[in-house]
């Protein structure tokens, strides 16, 4: 039965999450059988104390945007921190990630993976570090920003990109939201004093800067406010120094799902093409547009790392999705950016 465009999202994301359960479900398994075991700091044969080098995290489910991704962590990041990526499509080859843990990993919800890696993974680290896979570190900067901020007493978390269309009123006093998507946290604060989840809940009643009504927390929203209410500090960088080191995209997983879904490149253009004119002012077109424009991006340095293109077969021309998205250009709101996507495209091809 075909699907409306509105209904075949939450369909496709299920459908995927049940297909690529087939390699990773096992590997799960035999992960929480083994006592879901710690990143270790060794020098020669001795174990040392809990580490004060950043754990960092990301999970995937396009494995040439892993491969984007680790090129730029380890490009200017180094070895100044150890990565692990949870690789919930099951595709990625560990051996394309020379120092890093690779875990084949059910495709959770992304607050259940941060807390499995906070808790278990990282547990012999001061600091976990989360890290979207469509955020790109830019500079060596951001370790000594890191030092920076936690020397400061109290501060629980350090966030790199945070929300900018909601702030939390506690006390009278307003404070930004850190987010998810590039935030390094405190373990010590986090998860040894106060037990912590970044689980999404119900109940937010913060102001919104674009006229929506909230009603829920995203991945640490909660916690985030109730390590504000608890007197701790959340960090936030400054826009000029997180502008420089840091760089991605936003909302990348729906057009991954999509092309997973789909098996040409005609019949993902029709998902477009066939949509009410008038729902191209929400949020699902529009973002999942520019994400396959992303996507493109990504294609095109992975391919410039590796000299071969991965195999996207219901990906459609660049040229295709952006003259569909001129074509709705009238229909869009004006806080819609078309140029945002573009422009990070730009910066990291230049910086690849």
């Amino acid at each position: 039965m075909r699907r409306s465009y509105d209904r075949l999202l939450p369909y496709a994301f299920r459908r995927f999450s049940l297909l690529s359960a087939r390699r990773t479900l096992v590997p799960t398994i035999l992960y929480y059988g083994l006592s879901r075991l710690p990143l270790t700091h060794r020098e020669r044969e001795y174990i040392l104390p809990p580490s004060y080098k950043p754990a960092l995290f990301t999970m995937n489910i396009l494995p040439p945007m892993a491969t984007v991704w680790y090129h730029f962590v380890r490009k200017n990041l180094g070895d100044s921190v150890d990565a692990v990526i949870f690789d919930c499509s099951g595709r990625l080859n560990p051996e394309n990630f020379p120092g890093a843990r690779v875990q084949k990993f059910l495709n959770f919800y992304a607050a259940t993976k941060s807390d499995e890696f906070l808790y278990h993974i990282a547990k012999n680290r001061r600091i976990g570090w989360l890290c979207d896979d469509d955020m790109f570190p830019m500079s060596p900067t951001m370790l000594t920003i890191l030092e920076r901020e936690f020397a400061v007493p109290n501060t629980a978390s350090v966030s790199f990109r945070p929300r900018d269309w909601w702030h939390f009123v506690i006390d009278g006093k307003t404070h930004e939201v850190s987010s998810s998507y590039c935030t390094a946290i405190n373990r010590e604060i986090f998860v040894e004093k106060e037990h912590l989840s970044l689980q999404p809940a119900d109940g937010n009643t913060h102001p919104s800067h674009i006229g929506k009504h909230l009603r829920r927390y995203d991945t640490f929203d909660k916690a985030n406010e109730i390590l504000l209410q608890r007197g701790y500090r959340c960090s936030v960088v400054p826009k000029e120094e997180r502008d420089a080191s840091l760089t991605g995209f936003s909302g990348m997983s729906g057009a991954v799902i999509l092309l997973s879904y789909f098996r040409t490149p005609e019949e993902t253009l029709d998902y477009y093409r066939s949509a009410p004119l008038e729902r191209w002012s929400g949020n699902v077109l529009f973002g999942t547009l520019s994400s396959l424009l992303a996507i493109c991006t990504i294609q095109e340095l992975y391919t410039r790392l590796t000299g071969k293109a991965y195999a996207l077969p219901s990906l459609p021309k660049r040229a295709e999705l952006e003259r569909i998205r001129e074509n709705h250009r009238t229909q869009l709101r004006p806080d819609q950016s078309v140029t945002w996507f573009d422009t990070v495209a730009d910066r990291l091809h230049a910086s690849l």
